[in-house]
């Protein structure tokens, strides 16, 4: 069928001829076997026409929302259009989890997975990194798996693959036991103290988050999220580095209501319950707003969070706010993390794109001595060649790219513009 699609934000009107909802791989099969040009479409979380096309668009949420959980292997295997909404409870309920999550639990298994989305922890592998298996509808219709203990390094250049190798149906994600924590929310950290002890701010709890909008040398929000291994609460420090324990419960964005959000003021909950900074009951609503972000290596941090304040006065009136986060590295080739730790630098910006866009490739150019790559997708202005040359895997990609669809099924113009 065909009907109108854009993405969360509304900045991108999708250009598919045909809109499909299958409800069985074989529908699947069916579907991509019949079209000349195919992309999946998830929670539309992306800013950019990553999951766009002229051709056939398919959105996996109608098919079944199984979960094979394999104790002995602590893996489950589940329907990659299953949002962590969908699938963290039933984890939850058997005794498992998950080790890491996004901030936003409304969003797919495998969008995120597909594009390394990260969430936040020093010892913390962005999603993908949590992957162990994959199920895949390949050009011609047929079925194929790849895992980790099987296909190695191969299997590194697939999991973060942009939709550009098939149409993934089924992920198998790590596992860990269900564990308990808490999150406490601390005000008005001073930069100081941030360029002083980043380290030592960020590796405080299991998932650390810095919320700040520039308009004073401070950061507004810190969000430090504590596993508790006996479940029992720990008591919360009064002062953090010269931050205020918060008293009430808060929104990342000042003025806006912390309905949406996970229970903090130290109260223990379920994992899922607590990393992400919005509960799983919340409603992912179009929001009116751009983001854009940046990875640089862990080293290049704090230059790089003094070069964004530098900016302050230039994007002070279209900044909503700004998000530091951190992971540890990968060996996936199109991660933004692959090769090293690294520091997220994420931005959310009004809708107000004549203001925005000129602003981009200012920041950009701030950022280039750190070799900042940008999330895949995200709103970014950075040269093709530029992107290509930040991952030094990039030619293996392209050469596995051509080995799965070759004759360029998956390819829309994002993937013709930034893999070549």
């Amino acid at each position: 069928m065909s009907t109108t699609q854009q993405n969360w934000a509304t900045n991108i009107p999708f250009q598919a001829a045909n809109f499909h909802t299958p409800a069985t791989i074989a529908d699947v099969q069916e579907i991509v076997r019949r079209a000349a040009k195919v992309k999946v479409v998830g929670a539309r979380h992306c800013f950019n026409n990553i999951a766009d096309t002229t051709g056939d668009m398919i959105w996996l949420g109608g098919m079944d929302k199984s979960v094979a959980i394999d104790a002995a292997r602590q893996t489950a295997t589940i329907d990659a259009g299953m949002t962590y909404v969908e699938l963290c409870p039933i984890l939850h309920e058997a005794g498992w989890a998950l080790r890491n999550m996004a901030s936003l639990p409304q969003v797919t298994v495998i969008g995120a997975c597909a594009t390394a989305t990260h969430g936040s922890g020093d010892g913390n592998g962005n999603l993908s990194t949590g992957v162990s298996g994959l199920e895949m509808v390949m050009a011609d219709g047929e079925v194929v798996t790849l895992s980790r203990a099987q296909d190695g390094d191969r299997f590194n250049g697939a999991v973060v693959a942009l939709g550009g190798l098939g149409v993934v149906t089924k992920v198998t994600l790590d596992l860990v036991p269900a564990y308990q924590m808490q999150q406490a929310i601390y005000e008005m950290l001073p930069l100081a103290e941030v360029y002083a002890h980043f380290d030592e701010i960020m590796g405080s709890a299991y998932s650390v988050s810095l919320f700040t909008d520039w308009r004073q040398p401070a950061i507004n929000q810190v969000w430090r999220k504590q596993l508790l291994p006996d479940g029992q609460a720990r008591p919360m420090e009064s002062e953090f580095f010269g931050a205020q324990a918060a008293a009430a419960q808060h929104h990342p964005v000042d003025a806006f209501d912390a309905a949406p959000c996970t229970e903090q003021r130290g109260v223990p909950g379920p994992w899922y319950e607590r990393l992400p900074h919005f509960h799983i009951r919340s409603t992912l609503i179009g929001g009116d707003e751009l983001q854009t972000e940046y990875f640089v290596a862990r080293q290049h941090a704090v230059d790089a969070l003094r070069a964004v304040e530098r900016l302050q006065p230039q994007m002070a009136p279209f900044l909503k706010l700004t998000e530091v986060r951190s992971m540890t590295g990968d060996n996936l080739w199109l991660s933004m993390a692959y090769g090293q730790d690294t520091v997220g630098i994420h931005f959310s910006w009004y809708n107000r794109w004549p203001a925005v866009a000129p602003f981009i490739p200012v920041l950009e150019e701030s950022l280039a001595p750190f070799q900042a790559r940008p999330h895949w997708g995200k709103i970014f202005a950075m040269s093709p060649d530029r992107v290509r040359s930040l991952y030094p895997r990039m030619a293996d990609f392209q050469a596995l790219r051509q080995e799965f669809d070759p004759q360029g099924k998956f390819r829309n113009a994002y993937i013709e513009k930034y893999i070549g």
